[in-house]
């Protein structure tokens, strides 16, 4: 019997109910059980070793200052090389096994992470600072790459069957699509299961090898993944879990001659960064570098004035405020047409005063934001807001042992104002003015990014023309411009937002290997 004849059809992983209260206990009892396991020492995984080192990362609860989730072990560039050769030996025989085969350690891994699927998500609750929901979204879209990479090498090993090349006289041919080699792997901390876990196993379902680099803020919970993945019976040296600094490990193995290519999602700066270190060829080295980079975003809604304004205002709010809008595809700007501006303004205001602050693992609405780089950072822009738009809600510090900040609105904010054109990552919103609908697009496009958007209207003109002509990697129309789902929105953006990279499409795990076409005479 075929693999795929067995393989059920991709349905995404439901979101937990929390107000059932069922759902609420189970959740609580994950945390507590978490907290039980606080404070422990990681050590790097290189190969089937274990490494404990001096030099450690301390991972502090963001909305408990005081509360050390664990301690890393941190790689330097001497354990960066040894795990460069354990991958790199690894890589001879894991590009051996067939598709099938690899398919199934993530078929196993999906399973398992769902049976313990309120343990990831309160480590995120703990970790992140991201609430119920926020976190066991995390979680099921992390779930979901594992289930959809796994199918979708599946289906690109019978791409002879599926899509059989043109026939002729004399000759048999096929395609296979080979692994490209050893890869680093750059994880973000905002999405520190899922975006970590998809980037991770649609390298390794392809038959690669990986260096995972986590993001220094949220190593433990990546340490979990490298943990199931282990316990699944992942072969040593096919994941290698070294944390360590970007200048000294990233920058290092980016530069790499053995490096085949670098799988990166984070900021503009840095995916510039590394695109830039990757471009030059390093002494030895015999391929060009391939980056996958997901970046920035400075997404926006526009709103007309035949939308629902109702509607349209909790998008806003939702786009902007969820997770303290540490999201890339957050609405961290809104364009109105001024014959409602007044109004939908109004609505924003009020939603967003409604927002409470607090404790992630009270399942406060709006948390911390990530640490104090990123705290020092927007509390920075919201002066700068001050003195580009007026401040209708928020504005400051909010009250906790952690990084908190008040969901912020300015409105009035001119399309060239900084607050519209650099990303801020933070729970700052500003709203903008528009004579007419199609002033609106063209305020929203005027951005060197181009990730996500949003178009609130009923007219069917203009909706067509706003499919046309907004400029994203992802348009949403009538419905907020977070909250991708995985097979149902491919997931990447345009221009300073990255190379495209749809993230939980189908051309996905094309950009992991490479297409090797075999012609044989009869």
């Amino acid at each position: 019997m075929n693999m795929l004849t067995k393989v059920s059809p991709f349905v995404n992983e439901p979101f937990t109910d929390f107000s059932k209260e069922e759902n609420k206990k189970a959740m609580e009892a994950a945390i507590a059980k978490v907290k039980a396991e606080l404070g422990r020492d990681y050590p790097l995984h290189i190969g089937s070793k274990k490494v404990m080192t001096e030099a450690r990362i301390v991972s502090i609860n963001p909305g408990d200052k005081d509360q050390v989730i664990g301690r890393v072990s941190k790689a330097d560039q001497a354990l960066a090389e040894e795990a460069m050769q354990v991958a790199l030996q690894a890589f001879e025989s894991w590009k051996r096994v067939p598709a099938a085969e690899r398919a199934d350690y993530l078929f196993k891994a999906a399973e398992l992470m769902r049976q313990r699927k309120h343990e990831f998500s309160a480590l995120m609750i703990l970790e992140s600072g991201k609430n119920y929901a926020e976190a066991d979204a995390d979680t099921a879209e992390a779930i979901d790459f594992i289930e959809f990479y796994a199918r979708e090498m599946l289906r690109l090993s019978r791409i002879n069957e599926t899509q059989p090349l043109t026939k002729i006289a004399g000759e048999t041919n096929n395609l296979t699509y080979i692994p490209l080699g050893v890869g680093v792997v750059i994880p973000p901390w905002n999405f520190p299961l899922a975006i970590c876990v998809g980037m991770t196993t649609a390298a390794v379902v392809s038959g690669n090898t990986v260096l995972l680099k986590p993001a220094s803020t949220t190593p433990v919970i990546a340490h979990k993944f490298v943990a199931l993945m282990e316990e699944v019976g992942l072969p040593a040296g096919v994941i290698n879990y070294i944390p360590g600094s970007g200048a000294e490990v990233g920058d290092y193995l980016t530069t790499h001659p053995k490096t085949r290519f670098v799988s990166f999602t984070g900021s503009k700066e840095i995916g510039l960064r590394i695109n830039r270190l990757a471009a030059e060829t390093a002494p030895g080295q015999i391929w060009i570098k391939r980056v996958v980079a997901e970046m920035g975003g400075k997404d926006g809604i526009v709103v007309d004035e035949t939308a629902d304004l109702q509607a349209a205002a909790q998008a806003i709010v939702a786009s902007a405020f969820g997770f303290q809008g540490q999201k890339c595809s957050a609405g961290s700007r809104a364009f109105i047409v001024e014959s409602v501006y007044d109004e939908v303004v109004e609505k924003v205001v009020e939603l967003t005063k409604a927002l409470q602050v607090g404790l992630p693992e009270t399942n406060a609405p709006v948390g911390p934001v990530i640490d104090q780089g990123s705290y020092d950072k927007i509390l920075g822009y919201i002066e700068i807001g001050k003195t580009e738009g007026k401040l209708l809600a928020g504005g400051g510090k909010a009250e906790g042992n952690g990084y908190y900040i008040e969901p912020t609105v300015f409105a009035d904010v001119d399309g060239k104002a900084r607050i519209m054109q650099e990303e801020i990552f933070g729970p700052v919103l500003a709203i903008g003015k528009a004579k007419d609908w199609k002033e609106a697009i063209a305020l929203y496009n005027d951005t060197e990014f181009g990730l996500t958007g949003a178009f609130f209207s009923s007219d069917e003109e203009r909706i067509e023309e706003a499919l046309e002509t907004m400029h994203c990697g992802n348009l949403y129309i009538n419905r907020k411009c977070t909250g991708a789902l995985v097979g149902v929105h491919p997931f990447g953006g345009f221009n300073m937002s990255g190379t495209d990279s749809k993230a939980g499409g189908y051309d996905y795990l094309l950009l992991f290997t490479q297409a090797k076409l075999t012609s044989r005479k009869n």
